[in-house]
């Protein structure tokens, strides 16, 4: 049994006919529909295939962590082992919290035997075992690792125009390093070089690294509020037109708290994107297709001012 954690694969190859894992999580089959149909979209374009992973459960996320780990871990051990059995060594996320969680899953079950053992023991009464082959990555290290930069550029029909997006990383897809260790924390750029390749203008700002405030909302409603408007303001300031999120939480927090945080920040009404939105927009797919009429802060004006969408679009 492997007992290091394999590291994160930065090696460009060729991703033709590629097959990956696919693990959705919660909120893109829920709550934010359009991020699921905008990565699907987005596969056809790459000319890759995403095998959605059915019958896999939640990860976990901070919830079931926090109050049984072990339940969380065997949990994500069942999503590895269905991958496994289908001949796929790649799960590849839309969720920071997911891929965050996932990989600390991971690392835990192949550098512990007994925690291995423990959560083998469990899925072999159902005939499943994981053998400890997969390696969680997400849809944005795969854009860059898989597709490379260059080749993504050469495929871009519909160019940004130079349209100013502010990053926002968020917080699990790069903390801890320990985990994800993909990019630096402190001074990620992947988001910054995807604008750059599809046309955009990437903004820098404090807050691309902050928290989007989502996990807190619960508890302190007003507070969620005002670190979104506290991040919109900084993005603002420094002339960002939209937002551009790996994460659909930090979507969530970030289009639904604008509004609540006016009175204190000013108006911001910045328009966000899921990741795969943006860059199958770049790609050619018809902008009506990505969903971006759920949003709350519709981009559509945006859009329209650098002649990437038609009057039609929300």
């Amino acid at each position: 049994m492997t007992t290091v954690l394999e590291a994160p694969k930065r090696q460009s190859k060729s991703a033709q006919m590629k097959k990956y894992g696919f693990f959705p999580g919660c909120v893109a089959k829920e709550s934010c529909k359009e991020l699921f149909t905008s990565t699907m979209l987005l596969a056809e374009r790459l000319g890759i295939e995403l095998v959605e992973l059915t019958a896999a459960s939640c990860c976990g996320a901070s919830v079931l962590n926090d109050t049984n780990k072990d339940v969380a871990r065997v949990l994500n051990a069942r999503t590895y082992a269905q991958a496994e059995a289908l001949g796929l060594d790649d799960v590849i996320t839309i969720c920071s919290t997911c891929t965050g969680h996932m990989r600390a899953a991971n690392k835990e079950l192949l550098e512990d035997e007994a925690r291995m053992g423990q959560a083998n023991a469990i899925l072999g009464k159902f005939g499943a075992k994981y053998e400890g082959n997969v390696v969680v990555r997400h849809l944005l290290w795969l854009l860059i690792d898989d597709i490379g930069l260059d080749k993504l550029k050469s495929m871009v029909v519909r160019p940004l125009n130079g349209l100013k997006v502010a990053p926002f990383y968020g917080c699990h897809i790069i903390r801890p390093e320990s985990v994800n260790g993909w990019e630096s924390s402190r001074n990620p750029h992947s988001l910054e070089d995807i604008i750059t390749a599809i046309g955009g203008e990437a903004i820098d700002y404090a807050g691309k690294t902050r928290c989007c405030g989502f996990h807190i909302q619960l508890e302190k409603d007003g507070t969620a509020a005002d670190m979104v408007g506290q991040n919109m303001r900084m993005a603002k300031d420094q002339g960002a037109e939209a937002v551009l999120t790996p994460c659909p939480l930090c979507h969530l927090a970030l289009d639904g708290y604008q509004a609540d945080s006016a009175a204190r920040w000013g108006r911001t009404d910045l328009p966000t994107f899921h990741l795969p939105q943006l860059v199958a927009l770049a790609l050619g797919v018809d902008p009506s297709l990505l969903g971006m009429n759920k949003h709350i802060i519709g981009p559509g004006l945006v859009l329209q001012e650098h002649d990437l969408a038609p009057a039609h679009v929300a």
